[in-house]
């Protein structure tokens, strides 16, 4: 049926469909983009929540428990997770803004590392 178009006509339709598949590109770029800077947030933020996590492991080392369910390995284990926990809500009602700054020295080290690809 494309046989029976004139040239300019197939020109037309090319030229269409090289616009649609380079808007498709476009869409899939930013789109992986945003994936990639959805990964970058959540690891800024869980770095915010484990520097926080540390920084309160101090204030819990003088607790003593005594008594038949106080102490142990157990306890320790726990006592970790809580202090995981107490940093993860931290970081996410704010924290210390931590996070920004380790979001964008994330950002900037992967645009070097895409410009130091390009050039090589």
């Amino acid at each position: 049926m494309a046989s029976n178009l004139s040239p300019d006509t197939n020109i037309a339709l090319l030229q269409a469909t090289q616009a649609d598949t380079s808007a498709g590109t476009r869409s899939l770029k930013a789109a992986a983009k945003a994936r990639e800077l959805e990964k970058v947030d959540a690891a800024a933020e869980d770095f915010e929540a484990m520097f926080i996590a540390e920084m309160m492991k101090p204030m819990f080392e003088g607790i003593t428990t005594d008594g038949p369910f106080g102490g142990g390995k157990g306890e320790e284990i726990f006592r970790d997770l809580l202090l995981q926990e107490y940093g993860k809500i931290v970081s996410k009602t704010g924290g210390l803004g931590m996070s920004a700054e380790v979001r964008e020295q994330m950002i900037r080290m992967q645009e070097a590392q895409n410009d130091k690809i390009t050039i090589e």
